[in-house]
């Protein structure tokens, strides 16, 4: 039976032969600091984008509406993210925030869409 150290705390490992951290507190800090979003670029981006995804569904609560660009901006959206566009047969772009979407029209109106 080997002894290797925890790579979180150092301690003695005891248990199985596989086991590879102490405890459980271990193991989830060792993982909780090696996923944590080490570039804040990173973290403020997907912020970002789920507060686009709270205020298109605010906005669309019956998956279809229209609304304008002033409100979307002043719940602070940010059109400048989003996770996919959608270009239908007609050449209409959609944009997306995970399953909601948005498609600008005219005089600042913006249709917005819940893709099922």
């Amino acid at each position: 039976m080997s002894s290797k150290p925890c790579p979180e705390c150092g301690e003695k490992i005891v248990g199985r032969i596989d086991k590879k951290f102490c405890s459980d507190h271990c193991r989830n800090a060792f993982h909780n600091k090696h996923n944590k979003d080490s570039k804040n670029l990173i973290r403020n981006t997907n912020n970002q984008l789920r507060k686009n995804h709270r205020i298109l569904e605010h906005l669309n609560p019956h998956n279809k509406t229209k609304t304008t660009k002033t409100k979307m901006l002043a719940k602070g959206f940010d059109f400048e993210l989003f996770t996919s566009i959608y270009t239908t047969k007609v050449g209409k772009v959609y944009f997306f925030v995970y399953d909601q979407g948005y498609l600008p029209l005219d005089n600042d109106f913006y249709a917005l869409v819940k893709r099922s």
